[in-house]
């Protein structure tokens, strides 16, 4: 039998770096390499609702484990490598010891949070974890490698054919595009502005979120017309149905509303750049002179050297769609110049994630 270490001793031999004259380490290799271990721990821990189960209580491993159906040989290993990632905690050692979750994990993993962003985590594991093992493939063909490859149903088209797993999706989401949402409401100034239309709107999320922040503004959520009763059921609960409207078309085929700014968040990077396009002449023809188009995306940097996060989801688009991308500033300012605007922007917001503007 082997083993395999995650950081071999190096060779007497080895090179050094030639600006510190240190060893060269292969540790990031191997970490980076290995990664996908803690990757299917966290995503299966999720998928499990250990965080859920644990809530705001603690329990000993065989109190968890009985409640999650694991095998008892499974128990100690599975917690204590949660415990080592610092996605839970533990008090004491052994078998009396007591788990817990993080402040973190309490609110973003519990998914009677407001702050949920699990939503997310149980796609990656449910879908693109084993389509990104056909990495390879959509490498060399550029062709998608997700439930169409298999001649199955595009999971949107299955989601959009039933109100309630479409309402769940859409919910799930919102998780992950809430910070930013609320930290462009919180960055971009709207005092010149007073109405914005968000295109591919979901939930409604985004014009809830500058609408709560702005109460000058009157804010349109725009989508499809079975997302409507969904976003108007956000709207109503945040109870800003007197300021926050909705409104249902094919951003393909009819025109956008007119409104002083145009936002998409994370609309752009599912397309091919002729559609991109067609997106930002319909934003460009909705908007008054001095009007604003904003785009959130993970944007890669100018360079593209440093946005780890966006490139690989401009990977997962390949995974995805085969021709859809992730873009730069420097491209968005290419694309939208062409279109006819005149003066461009960009918010950093939060991780890897900003908010290019461009100004009609």
């Amino acid at each position: 039998m082997t083993t395999t270490t995650l950081d071999p001793a190096p060779r007497a031999t080895a090179p050094t770096s030639f600006n510190s004259g240190s060893p060269l380490n292969p540790g990031a290799i191997l970490q980076t390499a290995f990664s996908f271990w803690s990757s299917k721990v966290l995503l299966t821990a999720v998928e499990f609702g250990v965080f859920s189960k644990l809530s705001d209580r603690r329990l000993t491993g065989l109190e968890l484990g009985e409640e999650l159906g694991l095998h008892p040989r499974a128990i100690a290993d599975f917690f204590d490598t949660l415990v080592a990632m610092k996605f839970l905690d533990r008090d004491g050692d052994g078998p009396t010891a007591r788990y817990f979750n993080t402040p973190e994990a309490l609110l973003f993993l519990d998914a009677a949070s407001s702050r949920y962003i699990g939503g997310i985590l149980i796609m990656l594991n449910a879908r693109l974890f084993k389509f990104w093992n056909d990495l390879p493939e959509a490498l060399r063909t550029g062709k998608p490698q997700n439930e169409v490859k298999h001649a199955q149903a595009n999971i949107f088209s299955e989601l959009y054919a039933d109100a309630a797993k479409l309402e769940q999706f859409m919910g799930a989401m919102t998780g992950i595009s809430r910070i930013n949402f609320e930290t462009f409401a919180a960055k971009f100034n709207f005092s010149k502005y007073r109405t914005l239309c968000d295109v591919g709107g979901a939930t409604g999320l985004l014009a809830i979120e500058t609408a709560k922040k702005h109460p000058h503004l009157l804010t349109i959520s725009f989508d499809l017309p079975p997302v409507e009763p969904i976003a108007q059921k956000s709207i109503a609960a945040a109870g800003l149905s007197n300021r926050v409207s909705t409104a249902t078309g094919d951003f393909f085929k009819d025109s956008l509303p007119k409104a002083d700014v145009i936002t998409m968040g994370m609309i752009l990077h599912d397309w091919n750049l002729e559609k991109k396009m067609h997106l930002i002449r319909s934003a460009y023809d909705a908007l008054p002179p001095g009007g604003a188009f904003v785009a959130i995306e993970a944007i890669i940097d100018d360079a593209r050297r440093e946005n780890v996060f966006g490139l690989l989801m401009s990977l997962n688009m390949l995974i995805e769609f085969g021709d859809a991308f992730d873009f730069s500033a420097a491209d968005f300012r290419k694309w939208c110049s062409e279109a006819g605007f005149k003066r461009f922007e960009t918010i950093h917001l939060n991780g890897a994630h900003s908010a290019v503007v461009a100004y009609k």
